[in-house]
């Protein structure tokens, strides 16, 4: 299984579902996406991010079979992206947190508030980890801050979103989609449209979450995973 972080974020915001994964016996892996975490110094392109989950992909399947690709907001924009490009290397996926199509009406003022929150003396890291433990309880913040916080990524990410139509592209998966969503998350306007167009989609919206579904509701979270990964490929979780 690979994991793909959000934005601002890093690979350390998976720690409860690889070590679930671990007890499981699941191999699991998350990554960097460029501009994050150790990758802090590249610039974020989708080609770039192509090629890095690209690679994750190619190292998995060198331990045999296709591997299961679970992405969060940013990261489940781009697993949607890479498989639709790539058919046939993945056995399923599930998208969390991106369920509004990201158009540039939606986007852009975010690249706005973006720009206004760099020209304060931090360049905005007090107001993130304040926003972040104010949101997420224990030890979900200290996970999504542990691999460190991006301050310049976010307008070079936002505008390469807007290049994308995760719709049109989930019209042309042939692999199990599981779509989840906090069930106050602002990014799920579209995620009946979403489900519509997977062939074969299944939605979960999981109460009591907003956006960061994955460390507020971790145990829902990860029972999904869980779900979605079993009606993939047809095992349990004992193996």
């Amino acid at each position: 299984m690979i994991f793909l972080h959000g934005l601002r974020t890093s690979h350390t915001m998976w720690r409860g579902q690889l070590e679930a994964l671990a007890a499981a016996g699941i191999p699991a892996t998350a990554i960097d996406l460029p501009g994050h975490g150790t990758r802090v110094g590249e610039k974020f392109s989708l080609t770039a991010a192509r090629t890095v989950i690209g690679e994750a992909v190619a190292q998995a399947q060198e331990f045999g079979g296709r591997p299961y690709l679970v992405g969060f907001s940013l990261g489940g924009y781009l697993a949607i992206d890479w498989v639709a490009r790539n058919p046939g290397h993945v056995c399923g996926l599930l998208a969390s947190s991106c369920g509004t199509e990201p158009r540039a009406i939606f986007v852009t003022p975010y690249r706005l508030l973006a720009r206004l929150i760099h020209t304060l003396p931090d360049r905005g890291r007090a107001l993130n980890d304040f926003m972040v433990h104010l949101a997420v309880p224990e030890p979900g913040a200290s996970d999504v801050l542990a691999g460190g916080v991006p301050l310049d990524v976010m307008d070079d990410t936002l505008r390469e979103l807007t290049g994308l139509r995760s719709i049109a592209q989930l019209r042309t998966l042939d692999v199990p989609v599981l779509l989840v969503n906090g069930r106050l998350d602002h990014f799920r306007l579209h995620a009946h449209r979403y489900l519509a167009a997977a062939r074969s989609g299944r939605l979960v919206t999981i109460p009591g979450a907003t956006h960061m579904v994955s460390v507020i509701q971790p145990a829902r979270f990860t029972s999904a995973l869980f779900s979605g990964y079993e009606e993939a490929t047809g095992r349990t979780r004992s193996g």
